[in-house]
């Protein structure tokens, strides 16, 4: 009994708070850290309004990305446009299936499911869902590590344009939804940066943490 109330002790509580720049261990009532001399914050509340914000607007962005052409191919005059849907169907039409499945991935799995996974790691914190603490915080360093890959379309589409560039023979540009995705991803990455995970420890009651559950 006296181990599991060890273990959910917050720091805060005995006077302790951790610095966001070295991650050192200090006393709370120190305005900046004795290491690196960063502002110290016992909790960033306003992290959750900000991330809430970021993450809000990447979802908005994610229906032009998809809706709106991605590279525009110019091919001895005739131009031609494909969104993200239509450039994955086009690499399965011509045989490239695991690059399609690496596009699709890239592109459209990985943005989705990061976005509706920062939604329910905010919704736990904002409305203290009954979610165990370590179930989240698993999901969202997988998120964290996942979500550095979604730049792999943007990175296609550029080597792409650096290659295939013949004048008016064959060109390839990035199209307007380039931008929106690149937003999307620069923008859920900022709402997994921005979170104060310390948040999570406090808004949760500890009967919900599966290393209490015993």
């Amino acid at each position: 009994m006296n181990d599991n109330k060890a273990a959910s002790t917050l720091g805060k509580e005995v006077g302790l708070t951790c610095c966001p720049t070295c991650n050192k261990v200090t006393c709370a009532n120190s305005a900046c850290c004795s290491r690196c001399d960063a502002k110290l914050k016992v909790r960033d509340y306003d992290s959750l309004q900000k991330s809430w914000a970021l993450l809000i607007t990447a979802a908005i962005l994610l229906i032009p990305a998809n809706l709106y052409p991605i590279t525009t191919l110019t091919n001895q005059g005739q131009v031609t446009q494909d969104t993200i849907f239509s450039g994955i169907a086009h690499l399965v039409k011509t045989d490239m299936i695991p690059i399609a499945i690496i596009l699709f991935t890239a592109s459209i799995l990985v943005p989705v499911l990061k976005i509706v996974g920062l939604t329910i790691y905010l919704t736990a914190i904002s409305f203290k869902l009954p979610i165990s603490k370590k179930k989240l915080m698993m999901g969202f360093h997988i998120i964290e590590w996942i979500g550095r890959w979604s730049m792999l379309d943007l990175f296609v589409i550029s080597l792409t344009v650096a290659v295939v560039n013949m004048g008016q023979l064959l060109d390839a540009k990035p199209a307007p939804a380039a931008t929106a995705f690149a937003l999307v991803i620069l923008l859920t990455q900022l709402a997994a940066k921005v979170i104060d995970t310390r948040l999570l420890w406090d808004r949760l009651e500890t009967k919900n943490d599966s290393s209490t559950n015993t």
